[in-house]
């Protein structure tokens, strides 16, 4: 019984897309051979590797463009129907090193200040938006997190960056 190979970027379910036909086309005339591709050749050829070091990321919502006031006070909002608690934090690196002491389990950065105190009965977005703008005033060069904690399982529930230093 004889094996037979197929190409990597063949696709048996997809007839004639356009797509395709372009990603088979610039695949060769860029040399990639495609008998010796991955099997999901046409998906590592697509995809994208930023670097780290000039991208740095920050928790939830780092993968979308910066949010504007509005879309802060409706994250805020949510933060608050959910009955978590808001929170404010700034740092100055906003990253995490091992400068201090090379002890395993040990990381500079992993903890923020807190600007103030956590917000208890805190009913309205726009409260949690001012402290923000205050904190902006107050620390122009560090990076401001929006913090919430949900106090019936005792845990963090979500941060998100609010600022970035220019």
């Amino acid at each position: 019984m004889a094996l037979r190979v197929q190409p990597a970027f063949t696709c048996t379910r997809v007839a004639d897309s356009a797509a395709w036909k372009s990603f088979a086309v610039s695949s060769r005339s860029c040399g990639l051979n495609p008998r010796k591709m991955a099997s999901n050749g046409s998906l590592v050829h697509c995809m994208k590797v930023v670097n780290p070091k000039s991208n740095c990321k920050f928790e939830t919502l780092s993968y979308v463009p910066a949010l504007d006031t509005s879309q802060v006070a409706k994250q805020v909002d949510y933060i608050m129907r959910k009955g978590w608690i808001p929170c404010l934090e700034f740092d100055h690196v906003a990253k995490v090193s091992k400068v201090n002491s090379k002890q395993s389990g040990y990381y500079d950065g992993r903890y923020w200040t807190l600007w103030k105190l956590p917000m208890f009965g805190c009913v309205d977005a726009s409260v949690v938006l001012r402290e923000i703008e205050e904190c902006k005033k107050a620390q122009p060069d560090a990076y401001i997190r929006v913090m919430a904690f949900d106090n019936t399982r005792n845990a963090q529930t979500t941060s998100f960056l609010v600022y970035s230093p220019s």
